[in-house]
């Protein structure tokens, strides 16, 4: 047994890596949720189906070559503590691995594998500071490990920024995005091939908001994945 194992062990015993989901102790080999939960995760396996209930959410709204979330979100669920974990409670490894066990899955599809670039929605510089970190990174950070595609943080940016959208209907959360992104150099989207990336998709509106600043300014092909989907 190597050393850092051994000390890892150790501390093990003292602070027990519990899973994100069911709260239990990890067991050697397991990372972030065990494999009981990892195989009850409500996985939508939508990659693997065009014109899926995702993708009509967009119709009519924007262009989008595909749309995919990995799984299903429930209110109240203990699937709900995945996303609490990485957005509210500073835990970034739930979004790293998450993102692994998502890009795993979606290799299963051709459209899902070839990207130019991988694409976190940005949060605005003062939100991003005071949480820290961007929980979409994360995610794609996870799917970078499998998926092709340069990782861009900076070209797509929020501008403006808005309030939040937890409490406000479709409509209002539609207004509250409007014209909040835009492109720096749009030459460097031009003709490629981007998978946008969210925590969830609940009405669309801030990934809706994402693909109309880049269709705004340059020609580009638009995916979307989401880690989960209400």
């Amino acid at each position: 047994m190597k050393i850092k194992d051994i000390i890892n062990h150790f501390i093990g015993l003292f602070y027990p890596e519990i899973c994100a989901v069911c709260g239990q102790h990890l067991m050697q080999g397991e990372k972030i949720i065990c494999i009981a939960c990892l195989q009850n995760i409500p996985r939508t396996r939508l990659h693997l189906q065009k014109d899926n209930i995702i993708e009509q959410r967009f119709w009519g709204k924007v262009q989008l070559e595909r749309a995919t979330a990995f799984y299903y979100f429930t209110k109240k669920s203990n699937f709900q503590k995945i996303l609490h974990q990485l957005k509210y409670k500073n835990n970034r490894e739930v979004g790293v691995a998450m993102g692994k066990y998502a890009a795993v899955e979606l290799i299963e599809s051709e459209d899902f594998t070839n990207f130019d670039y991988l694409i976190p929605v940005p949060l605005h510089p003062k939100k991003q500071k005071k949480r820290g970190y961007n929980q979409a990174l994360c995610i794609v950070e996870g799917l970078a490990e499998f998926l092709n595609g340069e990782i861009d943080t900076e070209n797509l940016v929020r501008v403006v920024e808005n309030p939040t959208q937890t409490k406000k209907s479709v409509y209002e959360r539609w207004e509250n995005t409007k014209g909040i992104f835009a492109v720096k150099d749009p030459q460097l989207f031009e003709n490629k091939r981007i998978l946008l990336v969210d925590d969830v998709l609940t009405t669309g509106s801030t990934l809706i908001a994402c693909v109309e600043a880049i269709h705004e300014v340059c020609n580009a092909k638009v995916s979307v994945f989401t880690l989960a989907a209400a």
